[in-house]
């Protein structure tokens, strides 16, 4: 039977770990949960020369002394799953820095191959790395990586196996005569009181968790740190808290260890500096970002039309031919209107914004992995700290704009739980993938050129509504103060093509199995409460009758139609619902069954024809240096446009996007939060801020815009 070996990744964030292990597995990574929480692990299966490799991703960790969520996870997979292995990659560039966690990796006994990634920008700063020195000093194998371009890879994966099978012992890192002194103190009192521990746990590693105090593995073993030891008294009368010395220890060791094995070349500043003078500045930082955001909408919507268009005839093509094969099946009428009127009017008003919601994260997933995401949580820090938050709880908040799931999951990285509750509080403000769609429809339908700019406007209005809420908050109900913002820059870097799809796709699939499932069992639904009662219009169906009963109170917001009511009903189960019903109620094309339908032969030819076609004027949009693009002559559905231009005006059609970003979260974002916290309280302080400030905003909108 062949043996399985596990190779942990471990590391600093910001050293490119995802990059290395993706270039490493591919697409071959699994995505999923840690048993117990809902921080996401990755992992995948490779084999290599008759060997089958467990290769598991574990979250970027700064340290092995806990606080977070994803730290506690690395060390416990570390200490008591023991891998074989440990590829632990750090950062050329900061090796000080990102040696603490490798020294504290070396504590767990577990093998250990030292990574220095980005080793290219090393060697550009200046920086000369004594390779075999540090691995003699270290006693460890370490390997120059380049992952972007996926230099030393297989190095690094090969030096991991041969170490996995080595009988050799470890090398011990040294702190000095006393504190080895009373680690062997504490080691032979485990030995002889509690012999059983060494079972569990690494019996070096455990003596210096004893003598930092760690609550965690503390509160795990029921132990203390035993005083009466002749050394422990001496040290703690010396030295008073013995954490304090360990951490000293370590840093102490890290910076003679970059001394002996680095020296530094003048070089001139590297580029990542020049740039952040200019885009962290005070006063042109935070401008210079709105204009970014601006660009993406831009680039992300006129880049994307012709592919939107394409795929819009794409779905027409496959509805025509499935009511060709039903007309020809003699499919009874209720299956017909479920498959063509449900299902295909339903799902497709959704899935034709796929690429679209691709192109726009292949832009947000540039920036994310070129650096310039990560220093968004410095510019708003400010701004943050006046509403009672930092700059770290940006990063949460940014992964709302692809789905709020994930940024209520993003929050455990935050060591206060005041500031966790804050964050996932304004996380459904974010305006994510799903609202989308419906954004994209209206917009097309009454903003012409201007869609983008109104779009932006809208994501813009979400963040500026999270922050006075925040305000409220944190002078009402979570009066604390918030947590202290630390955080590594990343160098900028230019990812490479095959990084860009694969994080973009994985964004994207999210909304794609979605549309593919939840979407498709909730417009089968949606299709059934509008065709019953049998024999009755739409009107009178069940959810037009709901629709009707709660129409009036939108009067004010210039919607008071059943069909608006209808749509924001379903669109509390998922946002992406608002336009499936939309699709459903108006359908794009009715047609009676028993009509006679011909196979769409001329459909199909303009799709294959189209695809390259796209292409081309897709390629011509950018080129006109971002020269207005009317989404109006391409968007799709052009018949549901004409039905909507019907029933609303400018106004409404922006307080109904309005009120479509803040309303209520959809029913998965709640029940994450409630997941996380099992607190009715934020699920109410959620529904609530959402249905406040968007029926407020879309009178205020509607009203004053009549006005003029």
């Amino acid at each position: 039977m062949t043996k399985q070996i596990v190779v942990a990744v471990a590391g600093n964030p910001n050293t490119g770990k995802t990059t290395f292990v993706n270039a490493l597995a591919g697409t071959r990574l699994r995505v999923g949960n840690w048993p117990g929480v809902t921080v996401e692990k990755k992992e995948a299966l490779l084999r290599l020369n008759g060997k089958e490799i467990f290769l598991v991703d574990l979250p970027g960790t700064y340290s092995l002394s806990p606080y977070s969520e994803e730290e506690i996870i690395a060390r416990d997979f570390l200490v008591k799953e023991r891998p074989d292995v440990v590829l632990n990659v750090v950062d050329a560039t900061h090796l000080e820095r990102n040696l603490y966690l490798t020294l504290q990796i070396l504590e767990t006994g577990c093998p250990v191959v030292l990574v220095l990634n980005m080793y290219d920008e090393a060697r550009r700063r200046g920086l000369e790395i004594n390779l075999a020195r540090l691995s003699a000093l270290l006693g460890i194998p370490v390997v120059p990586t380049v992952a972007v371009k996926g230099e030393g890879l297989q190095e690094a994966l090969q030096q991991a196996l041969e170490l996995a099978a080595s009988p050799n012992p470890r090398k011990k890192v040294h702190y000095g005569e006393e504190i080895e002194g009373a680690i062997k103190e504490i080691e032979d009192w485990l030995g002889k009181n509690v012999p059983q521990i060494a079972v569990k746990y690494p019996l070096r590693w455990l003596a210096l968790k004893l003598l930092e105090g760690d609550p965690r593995v503390l509160q795990e073993t029921g132990l203390k740190i035993p005083e009466d030891l002749p050394l422990i008294r001496h040290l703690q009368k010396v030295h008073g808290d013995l954490s304090d010395l360990l951490i000293e220890a370590r840093y102490g060791l890290a910076a003679g260890l970059v001394r002996q094995c680095i020296k530094e070349h003048r070089v001139e500043p590297p580029l990542s500096e020049k740039l952040d003078r200019l885009l962290l500045n005070r006063y042109l930082g935070p401008p210079l970002f709105a204009l970014a955001m601006w660009l993406v909408f831009k680039v992300a919507f006129d880049f994307s039309a012709p592919f939107v268009d394409w795929f819009d005839g794409l779905i027409g093509a496959t509805g025509g031919t499935l009511s060709y094969l039903l007309k020809h099946l003699s499919v009874p009428d209720w299956l017909y209107s479920l498959i063509i009127d449900g299902l295909v009017s339903g799902v497709g008003a959704v899935a034709v914004f796929l690429p679209l919601i691709f192109i726009l994260m292949l832009v947000l997933t540039f920036l994310e992995g070129s650096g310039y995401l990560a220093r968004v949580a410095f510019l708003v820090d400010r701004l943050f700290s006046f509403v009672g938050l930092h700059g770290k709880c940006a990063l949460p908040l940014l992964l709302g704009f692809g789905c709020n799931v994930p940024c209520v999951y993003a929050t455990r990285v935050l060591e206060s739980r005041r500031d966790r509750i804050l964050t996932v509080a304004l996380a459904p403000f974010m305006s994510c993938g799903a609202r989308l769609p419906v954004y994209v429809l209206f917009a097309a339908a009454f903003f012409g050129p201007r869609a983008g700019t109104v779009i932006w406007s809208l994501y813009l209005l979400g963040v500026v509504v999270a922050l006075v809420l925040a305000l409220v908050l944190q002078r009402t109900l979570l009066r604390e103060e918030p947590g202290l913002f630390v955080m590594e820059l990343p160098p900028y870097r230019m990812p490479g093509w095959r990084y860009l799809l694969v994080h973009a796709w994985e964004k994207t699939r999210h909304f794609a199995v979605k549309a593919g499932t939840y979407i498709v069992v909730i417009s089968m639904l949606v299709w059934a409460l509008l065709h019953l009662p049998p024999g009755q219009d739409l009107r009178h169906s069940y959810l037009g009758r709901l629709g009707a009963f709660i129409a009036p109170v939108f009067r004010p917001l210039g919607f008071a139609h059943w069909e608006a009511g209808a749509a924001l009903v379903t669109g509390v189960l998922a946002k992406e619902m608002v336009v499936s019903t939309l699709g459903q109620i108006y359908g794009t094309e009715k047609r009676e069954p028993s009509a006679e339908i011909s196979f769409p032969w001329e459909s199909w030819k303009e799709v294959i024809k189209g695809l390259p076609l796209a292409f081309v004027e897709a390629g011509k949009n950018l080129w006109a240096s971002f020269s207005p693009v009317s989404l109006e002559a391409e968007s799709p559905a052009p018949k549901l446009l004409e039905k909507i231009r019907q029933k609303f005006d400018p106004f409404s059609a922006y307080a109904f996007m309005v009120f479509t970003l803040l309303y209520a979260p959809c029913m998965v974002v709640l029940a994450s939060a409630y997941a996380e916290f099992r607190s009715l309280k934020l699920l109410a302080i959620m529904v609530g801020a959402g249905l406040f400030s968007a029926y407020l905003l879309g009178i205020l909108i509607y009203q004053i815009g009549h006005l003029f």
